[in-house]
């Protein structure tokens, strides 16, 4: 009896052992809303209408990067459910999506949504609700506050660091230059003019004879134009989105006014900016690059843009290979794949959060050679270098070395 006695103990040992081992291998799983053993839902806000609808490729783009990772097996096993709504630009309707897709569709994340003051309307409320606003799509300076908002993170250098570097071009090539600027008058077009003024210095009042802003309402900023030239500038500083970029470079071309022309990186784009204005109107224009350009062919060799381009034939045929979006909504989109492979089976957003701050030199495969993706609990400011580039034919041509910036502007 008592070795049978043993055995029914060793027995009950051993159906104990099983059963604890099953439940810590349950319990190792942690999820929250928006993720399961099959499946992570992903939010995201993008202008497929209205002002800055030039944007919407991006979304588009990394709808199609999901889709690639989808059909190769997903994630740990997981696939992606990516949900993404048109919020025109309008503030307004950006917190109304924001709620939709937290409060309705319940996504883990909301990722990458798109501009300035969209994403500030909705910050405050992502934060009170502890949900992840990741990789936002606009590169203001105050997304890198993790003290203050520690659910939201940039992922593209700011704006401040980008006109920090034209202003120390400009006090080095042409110090007594006279500057006219045009802006966005919104978050996004203040930040771009508070670096330039910041990176100018005490030479900033003396400098600038003009800062003319503009509406996102406005349909034309042709006659913004005209009355910086009327000031005699012969520095131009172009802080506007692609619709505006677009309009500003041909109207310049024609009333003949000839300044050195400096185009922020977000409108760079040669499909939806450049070739709408004409190459021959946008000859030596300057602009900064943190990712390569398609057009360009020194990279026709490089096999990370070779994986962009068959991405690109086979997951989105229709997109505009030369459209800067579709580099940067594969950048981001593989950035964001980075984080949630590290994050294994504990999809949580604190730690999608603490994943998303522990990047050290990622590189994705369209980031130019010597610029890498690093965070930290106290750094949300994942991209801070930035090269020159001026465009040449019909492409840009990249001079200089790369510029690392502060990573707090």
């Amino acid at each position: 009896m008592p070795a049978v006695t043993g055995k029914l103990a060793a027995a009950s040992l051993a159906l104990a052992l099983i059963a604890a081992s099953a439940s810590t291998a349950t319990a190792q799983k942690k999820y929250d809303t928006g993720a399961t053993d099959t499946e992570i839902k992903i939010g995201n806000i993008m202008p497929y209408s209205g002002p800055a609808s030039a944007y919407g490729i991006i979304g588009r783009t990394e709808a199609a990067y999901f889709k690639k990772i989808n059909e190769e097996g997903g994630i740990n096993g997981r696939k992606i459910n990516f949900v993404s709504y048109d919020d025109a630009y309008s503030p307004p309707k950006t917190v109304e999506q924001a709620r939709k897709l937290v409060e309705s569709d319940e996504v883990l994340l909301v990722f990458n949504s798109l501009g300035t003051p969209p994403n500030s309307a909705i910050q405050k409320y992502m934060n009170s609700k502890k949900v992840p606003q990741l990789f936002v799509a606009t590169g203001a300076t105050k997304w890198n506050d993790p003290q203050n908002f520690p659910w939201t993170m940039g992922w593209q250098p700011n704006y401040q660091s980008e006109t920090q570097i034209y202003a120390k071009y400009i006090l080095k090539a042409m110090p007594n230059a006279k500057i006219g600027v045009l802006y966005q008058n919104d978050d996004y077009g203040k930040d771009y003019l508070k670096g330039l003024k910041d990176g100018l210095g005490a030479k900033a009042a003396s400098m600038i004879v003009l800062e003319e802003s503009y509406e996102t309402s406005e349909p034309t900023i042709d006659n913004h134009i005209v009355k910086l030239k009327a000031t005699g500038a012969d520095v131009f500083i172009n802080i506007t989105t692609p619709k505006f970029a677009a309009q500003a470079i041909k109207k310049i071309s024609e009333i003949g006014w000839k300044p050195t022309h400096f185009l922020n990186n977000v409108s760079a784009s040669v499909g939806s900016v450049i070739k709408p204005a004409g190459f021959e109107n946008s000859q030596d224009i300057i602009s900064a690059a943190y990712l390569k350009d398609v057009s360009d062919p020194q990279w026709k060799d490089d096999a990370g843009m070779k994986a962009f381009l068959e991405f690109m034939t086979k997951y989105f045929p229709e997109g505009d290979k030369l459209d800067g979006g579709t580099i940067v909504g594969y950048g981001v989109a593989q950035t964001l794949v980075e984080v949630l492979k590290k994050c294994g089976d504990n999809l949580t957003r604190e730690n999608v959060m603490k994943q998303a701050a522990s990047l050290k030199d990622f590189r994705t495969e369209v980031l130019l050679p010597g610029i890498k993706i690093s965070t930290g609990p106290n750094d949300f400011a994942p991209i801070s270098s930035l090269q020159l580039m001026k465009f040449k034919g019909d492409k840009w041509d990249l001079f200089g070395e790369v510029i690392s910036a502060d990573a707090g502007g």
